[in-house]
């Protein structure tokens, strides 16, 4: 299924109508969330730097409907051009100026978002609010931060409002400067995100599992909130940017991106290709893409070759590795993800990951990894290059299931019939969402905890029958199990298994079920009781004779509580 493509026989022309085809009769979904996060902004700006870049910048937005101007400013010298740089006379808004130490300018803390902007300053003495203390208001609006990355509080993806600029850098002054003064009024956006938290792998019963959003969120939009027994994932709206690999590194679903959702997304890749070949294309790519680089490239007079089709997104990290998979599953011959400038660290080493798996998942199930790559800015070459290899399928690809991991398992079962499976086990880059479960068959009593604790159908008990099954395809690796066993008995075993027998529901232990002594109703397993007993011997309430008890199913074990307390009213005193 990794034929080398005849490249004489492509007709890059007939592609490129076949192309357009595609895109008259399919449109990409569009997001259909109405617009429910709303930031007010009154404009009033604080800035952050030196005297000689703050106060050049203060004059520069003077008088441009700001509601007021505070200055935080550092290294006063000899050379600085002092406050009189900044002539507050003839200005329509007020101006307060503050002058920083260094150390003081390490202390800053900065929280919130555009309109809700909390500056805190953690003198050891006592914390101090800047806002409060400078221009008697609860927060800033909007924060202009000129000083340098050493000395402040940065973002790895500053939150809205927060605008990082360099003052020499004179090409860019202006139009930074006139979108910090547009930064005044109301300004609407979509929820990015629906939580489902039925499906979180994150924490149960007091134990932490999967954090894989919480790791690649380069907004630090998501935190897990500590209640009094379980932990919860939640996600500001505010400080949520649309990055979207928060929904791709999720395994369950539970967090699904909505500008468009991941499961619209899919379906469209695959009618887009089942279109393009209809339409007589040979060879396709998908290309993803941001919505931003491809306008740039449709200002500057690009077009991609007609074998190329664009699939495109807010952010790159709104597709992971499933919907590549999906692509090529589909019938495209390769994928290329087409980076861009100034891309959140995060977001980098999130996509690399998110290519290491595709790669590791593609050589496990006998396909070629060139199939799935990385562009780099301005590759031109590399993004219109012909396909090494031709389309792995030419048949359509559906996917009913509505939960991602399903349609995830279809794809992957998709893949494997198209190539040659190794049938073992394969490394995966660490954290993937991919692996099995080792038990202890000795230490296992079968209390089913594990089961409880797990949030896919990967555990189930056996029903009637005293068991503990286990289906790999939909392990996510939470560890979630493996911390809620009392016995220490389970063991995580990560890797992906290239083989039939990842989509085949084993059995991890079974016991024998232990009778009731009254009235031989079976209510437990042989090592559990064992176990029970074991640990109870020296408890004052199973005492002498009524150990006997923990050889009784509930019902028994209440009436035989009662008989004794009949027949001996004080013997409860005497425990």
């Amino acid at each position: 299924m990794n034929q080398r493509i005849q490249l004489a026989s492509i007709d890059d022309q007939r592609n490129a109508e076949a192309r357009e085809t595609v895109r008259r009769r399919i449109s990409w979904p569009a997001n259909l969330t109405p617009a429910n996060v709303t930031y007010h902004s009154r404009g009033h700006a604080l800035l952050i730097g030196t005297e000689a870049d703050v106060y050049p910048a203060a004059r520069a937005l003077q008088g441009r409907g700001l509601a007021s101007l505070t200055l935080l400013v550092t290294e006063s010298d000899a050379n600085s051009p002092g406050n009189d740089a900044v002539d507050p006379l003839g200005a329509s808004e007020p101006l307060v100026a503050q002058t920083l130490t260094q150390g003081q300018l390490s202390q800053l803390r900065i929280n919130g978002y555009l309109g809700a902007f909390s500056v805190q300053l953690d003198d050891e003495d006592a914390p101090l609010d800047i806002a409060r203390a400078l221009i008697e208001r609860d927060n800033f609006d909007l924060i202009l931060d000129l000083a340098p990355a050493s000395h402040t509080q940065r973002w790895e993806l500053p939150p809205p409002g927060y605008v990082v600029m360099q003052w020499q850098d004179v090409e860019q002054r202006s139009d930074i400067l006139d979108d910090f003064v547009g930064l005044v009024g109301e300004f609407d956006k979509p929820r990015y995100f629906q939580v489902n938290s039925d499906l979180c792998a994150h924490s149960t019963s007091g134990n932490i599992g999967c954090t894989r959003c919480l790791d690649v969120c380069p907004a630090d939009a998501i935190s897990s909130i500590q209640g009094r027994i379980e932990s919860r994932i939640e996600i500001d709206p505010f400080l949520c940017q649309g990055v979207g690999s928060c929904t791709s590194a999720c395994p369950t679903g539970a967090i699904e991106f909505r500008l468009p959702e991941t499961r619209r997304q899919q379906d469209t890749l695959s009618a887009w290709l089942a279109a393009y070949r209809e339409a007589g294309g040979q060879v396709p790519v998908l290309r993803f893409i941001t919505h931003d680089s491809q306008d740039a490239e449709r200002a500057a007079g690009v077009v991609p070759a007609g074998h190329i089709i664009d699939a495109p997104l807010e952010e790159l990290g709104a597709a992971g590795h499933d919907q590549w998979l999906t692509a090529l599953a589909a019938g495209a011959a390769e994928v290329r993800i087409q980076l861009h400038p100034d891309m959140p660290a995060r977001l980098s080493t999130f996509l690399t990951d998110q290519v290491a798996q595709a790669h590791a998942l593609l050589e496990a199930l006998g396909h070629d990894r060139a199939r799935v790559t990385l562009i780099e800015v301005a590759d031109h070459t590399a993004r219109d290059a012909l396909p090494a290899l031709t389309p792995l399928t030419e048949a359509p690809l559906n996917l009913p299931e509505p939960e991602k991991r399903a349609r995830l398992n279809r794809v992957l079962a998709r893949l494997a019939e198209l190539g040659s499976p190794s049938d073992e086990r394969v490394a995966m880059p660490v954290g993937a969402a991919y692996g099995a479960i080792r038990v202890d068959r000795d230490a296992c009593t079968l209390c089913h905890a594990c089961v409880s604790n797990c949030p896919t159908p990967a555990l189930k008990s056996g029903g009637k029958t005293p068991a503990l099954s286990f289906l790999e395809a939909d392990c996510v690796q939470c560890g979630l199990c493996e911390q809620a066993c009392p016995e220490d008995a389970i063991t995580l075993l990560p890797g992906f298994l290239a083989s039939s027998a990842r989509e085949t529901r084993q059995i991890c232990h079974e016991e024998a079920a232990f009778a009731c002594i009254n009235c031989g109703k079976p209510f437990a397993t042989v090592s559990t009781v064992a176990t029970i007993k074991e640990k109870l011997a020296n408890h004052p309430y199973f005492a002498g004779e009524a150990m006997i008890r923990l050889e009784m199913c509930e019902d028994c074990r209440v009436k035989d509580v009662w008989k004794t307390m009949i027949r001996d009213p004080d013997a409860q005193l005497k425990v």
